[in-house]
């Protein structure tokens, strides 16, 4: 099959494989423009950018996707489908009615829970036991057309928004392959409109932690908010990011180390983290980080 592919970070990569690795072809890859980045505010390539590249294939990275010049650029790679995952621009009408058989999204929910921008963060935040990958047929609202295949996975117990990044990447990467091979039979789901949630964008005003809450809670917030933007407490002025957590027995005055495992009392009950990072340092397993930061129990944090 003739595909457009559209995406743009490290989550869309596996997906592009998988299309090439069964035989489709590229009739273009879309994805952001180059962005400054790094010490030197160079612009660097996206991760979709630079494996397309490498993979030989033709890439496009407008801005826009609004002007006429661009849509008739689109409509002429006379495509049979295209696939978008993780793109960063809405498609107008016209882009998705290009292809004959129309823009399939790969989408990291269980639609229609977690329309939106940041489904995977939300899923953990939000302490949901599952969520999955919908293959949904694109329509002009948010994420609200018909899905046409979908798969549901747990949520571990100290799983970070990491960890099933990567895990829902694979599975989308899978099932897109699957779709299209399906395609002529797969028959479309229209979403209920009950169970309808949005999935916001992560903001960084979410993420200090506030140890009076619930320790449930706040370890949702550190997985959920794991690696990026990463959930933050202090002490003694420095501010140490958290990265992961467990579920640990122990009570006391809440942000109080309880022993010498980072083991953290919270409003109700503990938790201990497992992965911690200090400013401009790098992320590092507990024991490693107090062993080159010591915080001895008794030791407040968020003061």
């Amino acid at each position: 099959m003739r595909v457009i592919f559209m995406g743009t970070p490290d989550f869309s990569v596996p997906v592009l494989n998988a299309l090439v690795a069964a035989g489709h072809d590229i009739a273009c890859v879309y994805c952001q423009p180059p962005r400054p980045a790094g010490r030197g505010k160079k612009d660097r390539a996206t991760p979709v950018q630079a494996w397309a590249e490498a993979l030989g294939l033709p890439v496009r990275h407008p801005t826009s996707l609004k002007s006429p010049a661009e849509q008739q650029a689109f409509a002429d790679l006379d495509a049979d489908i295209a696939v978008v995952v993780a793109y960063g621009l809405i498609l107008p009408q016209a882009i998705l009615d290009a292809p004959s058989r129309g823009c399939l999204n790969i989408h990291a929910s269980l639609l229609p829970r977690w329309r939106g921008a940041a489904p995977i963060h939300r899923a953990i935040m939000a302490g949901d036991a599952e969520t999955g990958i919908c293959i949904m047929r694109m329509e002009a609202g948010l994420d609200t057309g018909p899905v046409l295949l979908r798969e549901a996975t747990p949520i571990g117990a100290t799983e970070t928004t990491g960890d099933l990044h990567d895990r829902l990447s694979a599975l989308g990467a899978q099932l897109i392959v699957t779709a299209l091979d399906r395609i002529d039979t797969l028959t479309p789901e229209t979403q209920p409109k009950d169970g309808v949630t949005y999935a916001a964008k992560i903001d960084k005003s979410e993420a200090a932690i506030d140890w009076t809450h619930p320790a449930a809670d706040v370890s949702r917030q550190i997985r959920g908010l794991s690696p990026f933007p990463g959930a933050w407490t202090t002490h003694s002025g420095d501010r140490i990011k958290l990265l992961g957590a467990d579920a640990a027995t122990g009570q006391g005055a809440p942000g109080t180390l309880l022993d010498d495992k980072f083991t953290v009392a919270c409003g109700k009950n503990a938790l201990r983290v497992t992965r911690a990072q200090r400013a401009g340092k790098g992320a590092q397993d507990a024991a490693t980080f107090l062993n080159g930061f010591p915080l001895p129990p008794g030791t407040r944090l968020g003061d």
